[in-house]
């Protein structure tokens, strides 16, 4: 049976992170959507997403096949109800379509979700999360946190504690092989589980307040403050204060600052001292810019911070107002608050941006991802290609 992970509509809420991949990539909890769905199926699966971002993941299959949404929390009784259904049939639950098994033909994305609406469905009776709109990946961390710690620790056993690392809530700890945490560590998995991933760092000095995880390859630098329910993606460094906050992989806050409520994509670059306002002074709900309908919209959310797109970057000292949202291959520097919106492929700061080089933005992201032996590919560039000519034509 061939599996297949497909963005539904809901991708429109979910920029500027799907601007660069499917909602499947998207990072909440410990692992990505896609690694979840992996793990409890214990089957690779493929792709469906937008025509711009197809060619980076291959060709979908039109045979018989499963299409799952990839905006939906797996869990293993889902994966039981999904393995059981039959040819034509949608599976529906929490007001989302969470899977389907037919054939998609030659359909493009939007054209197969519209199909989708017009088979007849079989409720799924149990809860089901998904995400909706980008400060859910924040707000559902936490739940998230705490499942797949459950699923990746499952009759496994933990590294041992070093010497020199204090713990509250030793049965809520787990660390991979490989993993190095220096002393002085404190680690309260008392108010949530704590995952330590396999080769990640925690150097001395930290204080960590579950739930959290710091996933491969991570490192969280000397004196860092961590609050839950926080992820460090794969090959994220992070320093400073940081609170309710989801990194994506290979990005960097290295430096004192605090950060809270937000969501940080792949290969970003937060300067030192760069903080984020995650609460208004008249704590009011905050508002956001929503890309695809191009308007402010409500989150009905107290507190929310930033959300930065793939391959953006802020100078020292740089100042976020509560609900930013940055694009991809964004540069903000200079003094002062920059606008709350931000598009992709713009340069400046609180005097105002400027459309940048496509040419000079994939020139930088090179040259980040060199450090780390890696480069984008020409599938990757021409769908950046893409989106940067969406931004230079509106």
């Amino acid at each position: 049976m061939n599996y297949l992970l497909f963005d539904s509509d809901v991708r429109a809420n979910l920029l500027p992170f799907t601007h660069t991949r499917p909602v499947a990539d998207i990072r909440c909890g410990i692992m990505t959507m896609r690694e979840r769905w992996e793990k409890l199926l214990q089957h690779t699966t493929a792709t469906f997403t937008q025509q711009h971002l197809q060619p980076i993941f291959g060709s979908s299959s039109d045979s018989d096949a499963i299409y799952i949404n990839g905006a939906v929390f797996g869990t293993p009784h889902m994966c039981d109800f999904i393995a059981r259904m039959t040819e034509g049939t949608v599976l529906t639950g929490g007001g989302v379509v969470i899977a389907a098994r037919v054939a998609a033909g030659d359909r493009r994305i939007d054209e197969f979700n519209q199909y989708l609406s017009t088979l007849p469905a079989v409720g799924y009776e149990q809860p089901v999360y998904s995400l909706r709109h980008t400060w859910d990946i924040f707000s559902l961390n936490d739940t998230a946190i705490r499942a797949d710690y459950n699923i990746l620790t499952a009759g496994r056993d933990t590294a041992a504690v070093p010497e020199g690392v204090t713990v509250v809530g030793n049965e809520h700890l787990f660390i991979e092989d490989g993993a190095e945490v220096n002393a002085g560590t404190v680690i309260n998995a008392s108010t949530g589980p704590v995952y330590i991933g396999k080769n990640a760092t925690i150097l001395e000095g930290v204080l960590i307040r579950g739930p959290l995880a710091v996933c491969e390859n991570g490192v969280l630098k000397m004196g860092a403050k961590v609050y839950g329910a926080t992820t460090i993606g794969n090959g994220c460094k992070v320093g400073g204060e940081i609170s309710n906050v989801v990194f994506f992989a290979d990005s960097n806050k290295g430096h004192d600052g605090y950060l809270g409520n937000s969501v940080i994509g792949a290969w970003c670059n937060l300067g030192a001292d760069t903080n984020c306002s995650n609460l208004k002074n008249n704590y009011s709900e905050v508002r956001v810019w929503h890309e695809s309908s191009g308007q402010e919209v409500s989150t009905g959310l107290t507190f929310c911070g930033l959300m930065m797109g793939d391959h953006s970057k802020c100078g020292i000292n740089t100042m976020f107002n509560t609900g930013t949202v940055v694009g991809a291959f964004s540069n903000i520097y200079g003094g002062g608050f920059p606008p709350k919106r931000i598009d992709s492929f713009v340069w400046g700061g609180s005097d105002g941006f400027v459309l940048h080089r496509f040419e000079k933005a994939i020139e930088t992201a090179e040259r980040m991802m060199s450090r780390r032996n890696k480069s984008l590919c020409a599938e990757e560039l021409s769908a950046y290609k893409h989106l940067y000519e969406q931004v230079k034509n509106d």
